[in-house]
């Protein structure tokens, strides 16, 4: 059960709460982060806290959508602009590993990990609520593709992890283990050539 779908209400400070929790996750992590904290950096009450989110896991999901779902809509330029598959699938490519990347989805990630064995739905629920939406413009990209003659591909669940994994090549383990923190551009643009490459060398018409 996807439990950011059971937030109802908004109002006028939803967004300054969604703010203030983000904040605040990311500096301390979800056990870290306390329902004060929040509600300072917010700037509201508690009880306007709780009445937007009665649970701290619900307000962390919501920040995880909220998140995913911009990133997301930046993917959605892809599926929608007419140029050859290795162009778009170029900017799939980039747009996937510069969340992988970001501030943001390092933290996320950290999180989700530190906190499976205490909260195991958690990593589920902010991968169906984050970035199961931007493989889904992946995916939706493909098939129209596929159906142009552009690409041949029979599992379109698969080919979008593939490109996803492809773009974790090098620079994602070496995130993980603190190896390196930050990468250059040309860093960047060899995986993504690379992940490209490789792709169209499998699935090009």
């Amino acid at each position: 059960m996807n439990q950011p779908a059971t937030i109802l209400r908004t109002g006028r400070k939803f967004d300054q709460v969604l703010k203030g929790a983000r904040d605040v996750f990311m500096a301390d992590g979800f056990e870290g982060a306390s329902v004060d904290d929040i509600a300072r950096a917010a700037g509201v009450s508690k009880a306007t806290l709780y009445s937007y989110f009665p649970d701290k896991r619900l307000l962390f999901m919501e920040v995880a959508r909220n998140e995913c779902a911009r990133q997301a809509c930046d993917a959605v330029d892809m599926v929608e602009t007419c140029c050859t598959p290795q162009e778009a699938l170029t900017v799939a490519a980039r747009q996937i590993l510069s969340v992988i990347l970001s501030d943001f989805g390092q933290k996320m990630f950290r999180i989700c990990v530190a906190e499976a064995d205490r909260f195991p739905d958690l990593g589920r629920q902010f991968y169906e609520s984050g970035p199961m939406m931007v493989r889904a413009r992946v995916k939706e990209y493909l098939e129209q593709a596929t159906e142009r003659g552009e690409l041949r591909i029979k599992d379109f669940d698969l080919a979008a992890d593939q490109l996803a994994e492809l773009c974790k090549a090098d620079l994602f383990p070496r995130m993980v283990f603190n190896i390196d923190t930050e990468f250059t551009e040309a860093e960047r643009e060899r995986v993504i050539a690379g992940a490209v490459e490789t792709f169209l060398a499998r699935y090009g018409a």
